[in-house]
């Protein structure tokens, strides 16, 4: 994947619009209590109904961002110029999109349970490995983007380290289960491979 590939400044630019969506999505969930912790079912069913506009406001934020990365993806991948590891990289994102699409219809689903609880419970739990999945997937394509994408050395060892963060948030909730501590401490602990991918677009951007 070449800085002069026009695919690759595409990239860049779907990459930060993503990450700008995903970060709006997240400021809007830590503070209003939007977490959606599957193990107080009553209160995070109340905490939808309380504030289901900006419920839907963050899904839809969330959605623009999943989108974003498949794109982005697909992009690195059209990119590549038949690297393997680029290729991988850009899957692995697109795949890590398709599943936070998936946890987000199961998010949005909950505003319609609100008086089915164990169903809303179902689905719920059922969303949030959606999106431990698409953590996963998104440590992995980081780990074959840092490996693969022709960048500094620095970028690549940053990228190394993020995806070691990302590891730990996608191991706590086999670890310590979900709770909203936790789920905050998810957030944070993804957020090095936020502010690395923002750097990798923001590079092939510029150039």
């Amino acid at each position: 994947m070449t800085d002069s590939n026009p695919a690759t400044r595409f990239a860049g630019v779907l990459l930060l619009s993503s990450l700008v969506a995903m970060l709006a999505g997240a400021a809007i969930v830590v503070p209003s209590g939007l977490t959606l912790n599957p193990s107080d079912l009553p209160a995070t069913l109340a905490a939808v109904g309380e504030h289901a506009g900006l419920h839907l406001t963050e899904l839809a934020f969330d959605v623009l961002g999943w989108l974003g990365l498949i794109a982005a993806g697909l992009a690195m991948a059209a990119g590549s110029g038949g690297a393997y590891l680029v290729v991988l990289a850009g899957g692995l994102l697109a795949a890590a999109g398709l599943a936070g699409l998936l946890h987000d219809a199961g998010n949005l689903a909950l505003t319609q349970l609100t008086a089915a609880p164990t169903v809303a419970a179902a689905v719920l739990l059922t969303s949030k490995w959606m999106v431990n999945l698409a953590g996963l997937l998104w440590v992995a394509a980081t780990v074959a983007a840092a490996v693969g994408v022709p960048m500094t050395v620095a970028l690549r060892r940053a990228g190394v380290l993020a995806a070691v963060f990302g590891l730990v948030a996608v191991a706590l909730p086999w670890t310590t289960g979900f709770s909203v501590v936790m789920e905050q401490l998810g957030y944070a602990l993804h957020l090095p491979i936020i502010l690395w991918y923002g750097v990798l677009g923001w590079r092939w951007l510029r150039r």
